[in-house]
């Protein structure tokens, strides 16, 4: 039979407000936690009966958004994908996530996770401009192409790899595992071209060869996308590169949509959104 026993845990909160507090520090609130209580019903549980001017982030409340990461129990997770009952205790520690500024709380600074994801070119490279504004076909992708980055695309930007790095404690310059991670997404996706640009960028310090492969970016990873991996994958590209051994393919070609009878499981793509 289910627990449905109710017990009492404790919130041990990392609490910050520029301009009013000096430096964080740490404040205790007692709640009921029923079962199946995740850390972020027991925050806005907080929130309503002791400190309204609680401050962190969250949206979608179901793992995918990658909003409400955070440092719990000293271990960076995602609160709605927490629940109490998994941490086998009755004090739940939660801090904003390591290794970045601090903007209120529980409210880590991304900015500049976002500024290096940006930096390494997040998306496809082509020389055929005028497709990618205005399609006409689709790029040929084989199943088999898809998996060397399918992985590595579900990534969703939550920040607690780079929270869990012991790199990113110690070198401001390192782009990080997220960006990296994404950077290897593209360079290893067949419709992109752009491996030489991002190449002038991952050649130098912000690069992957700052990382000393602790691992731990992957341990924490709520989505399995292992960013280690593919910044060891990242650096075997760049020495074959270097040593003139890795293979150079021009991007994939386009090929016309596909024509005829559709699928009756596959459903109609929707209207675009953007028209140009």
């Amino acid at each position: 039979m289910p627990d449905t026993r109710m017990k009492q845990v404790v919130f041990h909160l990392r609490r910050y407000e520029p301009g009013k507090d000096r430096e964080p520090h740490w404040e205790q609130y007692k709640i009921d936690s029923p079962p199946g209580m995740t850390v972020l019903d027991g925050l806005w549980k907080v929130k309503e009966l002791f400190a309204p001017t609680l401050a962190w982030r969250s949206s979608c409340r179901m793992g995918i958004c990658g909003s409400c990461g955070m440092l719990i129990n000293g271990r960076p997770r995602l609160a709605c994908n927490t629940q109490i009952s998994e941490l086998q205790s009755d004090v739940v520690a939660v801090g904003p996530l390591p290794n970045f500024g601090i903007i209120k709380d529980l409210v880590p600074d991304l900015h500049p996770m976002f500024e290096a994801h940006r930096e390494l070119m997040p998306y496809l490279i082509r020389e055929d401009l005028q497709e990618q504004d205005s399609p006409t076909g689709e790029y040929w992708q084989t199943p088999h192409e898809l998996e060397r980055y399918l992985q590595f695309s579900y990534c969703i930007k939550c920040g607690c790899c780079m929270a869990a790095c012991p790199t990113m404690a110690t070198d401001p310059q390192y782009s990080g595992p997220m960006p990296l991670g994404q950077a290897h997404r593209y360079n290893s996706d067949t419709r992109d071209g752009g491996f030489a640009k991002r190449r002038e960028l991952l050649e130098g310090g912000r690069g992957p060869w700052r990382c000393h492969f602790a691992g731990e970016c992957s341990q924490v990873c709520p989505k399995g996308v292992d960013p280690a991996k593919a910044i060891q994958m990242m650096k075997q590209d760049l020495v074959f590169d270097l040593l003139k051994l890795r293979v150079r393919k021009p991007a994939a070609r386009l090929v016309d949509k596909p024509c005829g009878k559709r699928r009756e499981d596959i459903p109609a793509a929707p209207p675009r959104t953007v028209t140009g």
